[in-house]
């Protein structure tokens, strides 16, 4: 969808009213057909959406209606019927202007209704766009369209066919405006006819298509550097300053690299392609070779000429570029949104008293612990239990360091601490574990976290709400704890866009990244559940049915009357209406509350069920929950029939495992004590790392050097890999081998092959340099490397322009890494993937 197709709940409320029965069910026919699924369960699934039922909501509570699909279904509907809405209202909106026009055709109705985007909406529509100080309207309103059509249908030269005309005194438009132009001698009079005679061309659609195609697989993308001063401010785009490859076979995160160059008015970029097959095509369509005379074959000739490279190539090219960018920052928006699905999702640590520590070196070592409940301890005092220490240059205190370090794991019985991966991390871990080692009663074991966005939290205004007491420096800490306690919880308050796991972030439609995000969002904070008596506004908020006003209420009216002892006591809440608490309640869990089935994922409506589910065991509920035998044991025929919303077997299953957490088990990957910086590593070094993000040519791996290596998509398997998605996910611990290292650009390349079968492939020899094309084919299958491709790396970080809004971040992430063309001194990655190396 293009920028512009984007719609907000009402506005697709609106479009589903102005379309008839029969265009609705068309839609549901066509998404039926698309998605692979049954007509029925789309007309469900509308049907609950217009409701104003939220997708959690319909893919946990509906699935009978829906027959089951599941949320990402559910998702992927939702997208395509807001489409297929908004194109249907347009395709209304363009037929009623042609007809009013009178310019309506069978042939055009016919191509309307085929259309299968707005770009190709447009594109019908565009020839009998109204405009009206075009060169053609203005020849038109000076009556030269006469001339015109006798040029067109006539033998006779263009200059015959103005021997009548009489130049007006004055011209004016169909409303009676004046318009200013002069016709008074030959020459403008014959370029007014050829202006009219070019316009009336630009309708013969079926031609344009075939220039279009025919172009589109010959084109090729060029991009320069923009001018000489620009080669050093713009070195990331450096392999992009002499490029070229066919547009068609150009991957998305290259051509996003080339958008960003330009947008920084680094690079230029141009479409290139021939001129001459496609004047030929034109020339050939209109029989003007036929005509005659001679000077009337030549001035329409040279309409075709111009009707090609002013009206059709310019247009072409645009609509190229725009098709490949859209489809582009599609793709970078599916990979955010998957990478901070997996981020959301990754293993809690659960309910453990962490010490949080953002390292530091001249501001020091800030630190905080948290309770197994996420609030910050309290000491003897009441104050909370925060403390800096300054154990590296220039103070070097430290000694002082780890004894105060060693005194609040030993007084807060210590369970984990979180360590930021920012400055110094690697170096406050190796302190860490020689405390931890040197006392044998401490029990904790230390963990490197992910501190990207900390800093962004920190100054914000929940952050000021939460923890008001805290000095902005120290609250890092306490964020950093709280993400190993629980990821979700914490990482809901950040701006997914601080966070680094994006590709080309800031480049995409924003109004599409921030929706689509949103959604991510809210699927996994629904399928994990909150406890209401717990839980922050900001993740409250991502609740099915609630939004940010609401959530505050919840918390305000927590804070005046004490924990909830009921969901149905949520109804008391100002503002939270029955609609939403049909919506929200299922995901709302009460611990030790009034009723047991508070704390589980039965919805309220399906209370009555379960007690239908109790009379026959005779039990109380306490001892009905997790007990697989009794819950066995109950005969389900005669109530299976009485819930249309949700199957009993469904229902069992949450009783037999109330609230299960569908994250998985949490584990921590063990970094080397020998290598903490760049330095420390050499070629063939075995590493565990842990996947910091997922993009579409590899994965980056953190080891614990305060820089992320690559393992490009050609090092991840010995059999092909389509996508990096499909093989791993961030957070995900691997093993990785070094294959290459540039300390000077703070690049490392990693390979996830295993080391015998990688030595037994023959090298392959890599390209010469700045060769665009035909790369070692025995490299890659050639179906996932087109020739020419360059795949990107990871540049140095430029001052205010990381894509990632966290300054403390320790790298820089895939938005950063611009997909610059040729990997640099990558040897061994660059003889994998047939990558040509620069010219120094």
């Amino acid at each position: 969808m293009s920028s512009t197709d984007t719609l907000t709940p009402s506005q697709t409320s609106t479009n589903a009213q102005v379309l008839d029965a029969t265009t609705h069910a068309n839609i549901h026919d066509k998404l039926a057909r698309a998605l692979g699924i049954k007509t029925a369960q789309v007309n469900a699934f509308v049907k609950l959406y217009d409701e104003g039922a939220t997708v959690p909501f319909i893919a946990r509570y509906r699935k009978e209606k829906t027959q089951n699909l599941d949320d990402a279904q559910l998702r992927a509907l939702e997208k395509s019927l807001n489409y297929e809405r908004d194109i249907a209202t347009r395709r209304l909106k363009i037929i009623e202007l042609l007809s009013t026009q009178g310019n309506l055709t069978d042939e055009l109705q016919t191509r309307i209704d085929n259309a299968i985007s707005k770009l190709e909406l447009e594109d019908i529509y565009l020839p009998y766009r109204p405009r009206r100080r075009s060169p053609a309207a203005k020849a038109r309103a000076a009556g030269l369209d006469i001339a015109a059509q006798a040029v067109l249908m006539q033998d006779v030269t263009p200059t015959d066919a103005l021997a009548d005309y009489q130049v007006q005194s004055s011209i004016t438009d169909e409303n009676g405006n004046e318009i200013d132009v002069d016709f008074s001698d030959i020459d403008k009079q014959l370029a007014g006819v050829q202006a009219i005679i070019v316009d009336e061309w630009t309708q013969a659609l079926d031609l344009l298509d075939h220039l279009r195609s025919s172009f589109a697989k010959t084109a090729s993308i060029v991009s320069s550097v923009a001018s000489e001063e620009k080669r050093e401010v713009g070195e990331k785009f450096k392999d992009y300053f002499e490029h070229s490859e066919s547009l068609a076979r150009l991957p998305n995160h290259r051509l996003l690299a080339m958008l960003r160059g330009r947008q920084e008015n680094v690079l230029g970029l141009k479409i290139e392609g021939e001129d001459t097959p496609f004047i030929e095509k034109i020339i050939k369509h209109f029989e003007i070779d036929a005509k005659a005379p001679t000077e009337r074959q030549e001035f329409l000739t040279e309409a075709a000429s111009s009707l090609w490279k002013d009206k059709w190539r310019p247009h072409i090219e645009h609509r190229l570029l725009t098709e490949k960018r859209l489809t582009a920052e599609a793709a970078a928006i599916d990979v955010f949104a998957n990478n901070l699905q997996h981020l959301l999702m990754s293993a809690p640590a659960g309910r453990k008293v962490i010490l949080g520590v953002d390292p530091g070196i001249r501001h020091g070592v800030k630190m905080a612990i948290v309770d197994a409940q996420g609030h910050v301890m309290l000491d003897g005092e009441d104050k909370p239990v925060i403390a800096t220490v300054y154990p590296f240059a220039p103070d070097n205190k430290m000694t002082e360091a780890k004894a105060v370090i060693d005194e609040l794991l030993s007084t807060y019985k210590v369970d984990l601490v979180a360590i930021g991966n920012g400055t110094a991390s690697r170096e406050t871990d190796a302190m860490i574990k020689e405390i931890l080692a040197a006392n044998e009663t401490l029990k904790a074991k230390a963990v490197i976290v992910n501190e990207s966005g900390a800093s962004v939290y920190s100054a914000s205004e929940l952050a000021t709400d939460e923890l008001g007491n805290l000095d902005v420096s120290v609250r890092g800490a306490v964020s950093i704890a709280r993400r190993l306690q629980d990821p979700l919880s914490e990482l809901v308050k950040v701006d997914p866009k601080a966070i680094g796991v994006g590709q080309y972030q800031h480049d995409v439609n924003q109004t599409q990244l921030a929706d689509s995000l949103d959604k991510v969002t809210q699927d996994s904070v629904n399928a994990v559940g909150v406890d209401v008596n717990t839980a922050s506004p900001a993740i409250l908020a991502h609740i099915a049915g609630l939004n940010k006003n609401v959530a505050q209420q919840i918390v305000t009216y927590r804070k005046e009357h004490g924990a909830f002892d009921s969901r149905e006591s949520l109804k008391n809440v100002p503002r939270l209406g029955a609609k939403t608490f049909e919506q929200a309640a299922g995901f709302l869990r009460i611990h030790n509350g009034s009723n047991p089935l508070d704390a589980t994922g039965v919805h309220p409506e399906s209370y009555a069920l379960v007690d239908s589910l109790l009379a026959q065991t005779g039990k109380a509920l306490p001892e009905v929950i997790g007990n697989d035998g009794v819950l066995n044991s109950i005969d389900t025929t005669a109530l299976a029939a009485n819930d249309e919303n949700v199957s009993v077997k469904a229902i069992l299953d949450e009783l037999a495992k109330p609230a299960r957490d569908p994250r998985p088990e949490f584990k921590t990957a063990n970094f080397r004590d020998d290598v903490n910086s760049i330095k420390d590593l050499s070629e063939g070094m075995i590493l565990e790392g842990v996947v910091t993000n997922v993009t579409a040519f590899g994965c980056f791996i953190d080891v614990g050097v305060h820089q992320d290596g690559l393992v490009h998509i050609s090092q991840m398997a010995n059999d092909f890999v389509a996508d990096p998605m499909n093989r791993v996910k961030p957070g995900d611990i691997v093993s990785v081998r070094i294959i290459s290292i540039d300390e000077k650009r703070g690049r490392i390349g990693f390979s996830m092959k295993p080391e015998a079968e990688k030595s037994a492939r023959p090298a392959a020899k890599p390209a010469p340099a700045n060769v665009t094309s035909n790369h070692d084919k025995t490299s890659r299958p050639r179906s996932n490397r087109p020739a020419g491709d360059k795949r990107p790396s990871k540049p140095k970080r430029q001052p205010n322009s990381s894509d990632n809004s966290d300054s403390r971040s320790k790298a820089p992430r895939a938005e950063q890494a611009e997909a610059p063309s040729k990997m640099g001194t990558f040897g061994a990655l660059l003889k994998e993937a047939g990558v040509s190396k620069s010219k120094k």
